[in-house]
């Protein structure tokens, strides 16, 4: 073989490497989900629907101003407008408080209020338009749910775990909210860097496998010696 062609099988088994180094670094860029978790915990939630029409007791709209829809839930003690979303039996579903609430259930640990059809959703009922209730769901009226807060709302509130309506909570402005917490554990340095050279010995090995495999297959069995191939990419 001439020398031009074993110095072209050296830098195309390099330039291997060089892929195989960039491909093993970028594989872990993406991070998943970005929104941004400022409260994570859990809490029992009930339901409710008042849609100003009375039949509910209500009297009318939700504390926001918003019409009542699938999504808006109560809170009685975080800010109007604050965003995040619950999770129940493997199932997660959006929300955003648009009203002031439980009242009374709040002081036994219902610490939110979510509207009737999310919960219909999240426990397999049906939303009964009629009554304004969930049928279909043997019976349940309250659930445990985890939450996750991505937004805190401008307005009053504690931005902080749900306390019960009676506290007042809801009517003060909170000015230092929960710090948001860790989602992933940092590694120790010494874990981190073994880790790293794990990763560098495992490319080398890839790329030195793939070069061995380059100049066999196109060399009819060629085997070159290190010194020798730093001649001939040299020259």
């Amino acid at each position: 073989m001439s020398r031009f062609g074993l110095r072209s099988l050296a830098l195309l088994s390099v330039s291997a490497m060089g892929a195989l180094t960039i491909s093993a670094t970028g594989a872990h860029a993406d991070t998943g989900d970005d929104q941004k978790i400022l409260l994570k915990g859990s809490t029992k939630a009930s339901y409710f629907w008042d849609d100003s029409s009375g039949r509910a007791g209500d009297t009318g709209l939700p504390a926001s101003g918003k019409p009542m829809q699938k999504g808006l839930a109560a809170s009685p003690s975080w800010p109007l407008m604050t965003e995040g979303y619950v999770t129940y039996n493997g199932k997660k579903m959006p929300f955003f408080v648009g009203d002031r609430g439980p009242g009374e259930p709040s002081s036994r640990g219902v610490m939110l209020d979510l509207d009737a059809k999310t919960f219909a959703e999240l426990t397999g009922g049906t939303f009964n338009p009629d009554t304004l209730g969930v049928d279909g769901n043997g019976g349940q009226g309250h659930i445990k749910i985890d939450y996750v807060i991505t937004k805190w709302g401008d307005g009053k509130g504690k931005k902080n775990y749900p306390v019960a309506f009676s506290t007042g909570a809801w009517g003060r402005f909170d000015d230092n909210p929960a710090e948001p917490p860790k989602v992933l554990a940092e590694k120790p340095a010494d874990d981190a860097a073994g880790s790293a050279g794990g990763q560098v010995g495992k490319t080398v090995a890839m790329g030195g496998t793939v070069m061995a495999g380059v100049l066999v297959l196109a060399g009819g069995g060629v085997v070159l010696g290190g010194e020798r191939l730093r001649k001939l990419l040299n020259d």
